[in-house]
């Protein structure tokens, strides 16, 4: 992956978030990683909410996306990203303990790239990410132009 793609976790929960950073690092994964603690924060930066720090135009983006979140949930932020005419075009990996199928259909449906289910194991958890990590070391990522509002 070139290192001009930022990989964005929108993700509550502190130690998974540390847990995804490290990991990813240790799949030789250096691009830049923005940790965004709630849903909310998440909309304000994608859509550059200027009361919050934003994404720049004319980026390249990758969202690990968590959806039990506080104030608006990771389900909100996937269908608000994917009705957005410049914004859909960035890969959304759902990265959730729920693993309801009814669930994994709604994102798929909503349009999201990859649905995985965080193990509660450690060493499993460990494990996907570094997966997670390879698979973002080969994976094209497309420019998301423009400035958004929300």
């Amino acid at each position: 992956m070139k290192k001009e793609v930022s990989i964005i976790i929108a993700e509550d929960d502190e130690g998974h978030a540390t847990l995804i950073r490290k990991n990813l690092r240790r799949a030789g994964v250096l691009n830049e990683i923005i940790h965004l603690r709630d849903g909310q924060e998440a909309l304000d930066y994608l859509f550059q909410n200027p009361k919050g720090r934003g994404r720049k135009s004319e980026s390249r983006a990758l969202l690990l996306l968590d959806i039990n979140m506080p104030r608006v949930d990771g389900i909100e932020v996937l269908r608000r990203v994917k009705e957005d005419p410049e914004l859909c075009k960035m890969p959304v990996i759902m990265l959730t303990t729920t693993d309801d199928p009814r669930e994994v259909e709604r994102c798929h449906k909503l349009g999201c790239s990859n649905y995985i289910t965080k193990p509660i194991e450690y060493d499993q958890f460990v494990a996907a990410i570094r997966q997670l990590g390879l698979f973002l070391l080969i994976v094209e990522i497309p420019i998301i132009n423009g400035d958004n509002e929300g």
